[in-house]
């Protein structure tokens, strides 16, 4: 990976989603590719290396999922929490298109994290939780999974596996220089043909078509991932060209989705009774909010 593609992140081939199947192998996936969304992100905070590419990974990963999502305002929320690593808490979101990320570390501990380290060294012991909202229904349903592995993309496996039954094959790539960050996954699943009378596929220890699909798709390069002169859609026709047919849809283009106004506080905060927004009051009379996901600090009437 050179400096020249890093750089290259105003080019329209980030901050893109594309949906596609395979239809004859019962088989769909999301390719995604981050670019200044996931710079404007990161730049909230100050992140050491190792830790900026943790939330890269968390944000690439909420979109390759959040995008599987149907329903017009329905959200997916990828959340870790852990004790004794530099990283206790980590939170992203997807919804619309709308991206959004936060990770609160030890500065210290953070600091001597080395490349390519297990999530026990990051995160110590925890837990990840994936949890999908549907606005249409107002149906929620969570999966949680230890943090264990060696990446955030194998716990997301582990998740789809445990909690879905669904086999799922995930990679993301990371990249940085200096400020520049660009980031890069795909994600393939295997599904039922059938749910009614059928044998569910996914049911089986082994089966012939997923075995082709994830050797197709295990034969993604990483830095195919995050190289702007291989668009989505090459991308795909790489790993798939030989299929009888290959359908595919460019999604909602990424963009950073913090919600942090006025009246978006000021909604929440009228839910906690009146002596408690009292306490809440600076000398001025308004509540301070400091949004974690941009670093603002807004002053809310309430």
């Amino acid at each position: 990976m050179t400096d020249d593609i890093l750089i290259r992140t105003d080019d329209t081939g980030f901050d893109r989603v594309l949906a596609f199947t395979v239809p004859v192998r019962n088989a769909r996936g999301r390719v995604v590719r981050l670019g200044p969304v996931l710079e404007t992100v990161l730049s909230a905070h100050t992140y050491p290396k190792v830790v900026k590419h943790v939330l890269a990974e968390a944000l690439v990963l909420s979109a390759l999922m959040g995008s599987l999502l149907k329903d017009e305002d329905a959200q997916l929320t990828f959340q870790a929490q852990a004790e004794g690593g530099a990283v206790d808490l980590l939170v992203c979101d997807y919804r619309n298109g709308e991206l959004r990320g936060y990770l609160r570390h030890d500065p210290v501990l953070a600091e001597r994290l080395e490349d390519d380290c297990s999530l026990e060294t990051i995160f110590g012991k925890g837990f990840l939780a994936i949890t999908f909202d549907l606005a249409t229904s107002g149906a929620r349903y969570q999966g949680i999974v230890p943090l264990e592995g060696a990446s955030l993309a194998h716990a997301c496996e582990n998740y789809f596996a445990q909690s879905e039954q669904v086999p799922t094959l995930i990679r993301v790539t990371v990249r940085s220089s200096g400020p520049r960050c660009v980031a890069g996954g795909l994600l393939v699943q295997h599904l039922p043909d059938g749910e009614e009378g059928k044998e569910r596929l996914h049911a089986k220890e082994q089966h012939p078509d997923w075995e082709h699909v994830a050797i197709l798709a295990g034969s993604v390069r990483e830095g195919e991932l995050v190289d702007p002169v291989l668009n989505l859609e090459q991308l795909v026709w790489r790993l798939f060209h030989e299929e009888e047919e290959v359908r595919v849809e460019p999604l909602l283009p990424l963009q950073r989705g913090c919600r942090c106004t006025v009246e978006y506080y000021r909604e929440i905060l009228s839910r906690f009774p009146e002596t408690e927004r009292v306490n809440m009051r600076d000398d001025t009379g308004l509540i301070p909010v400091d949004c974690a996901f941009c670093s603002k600090i807004l002053h809310i009437p309430a």
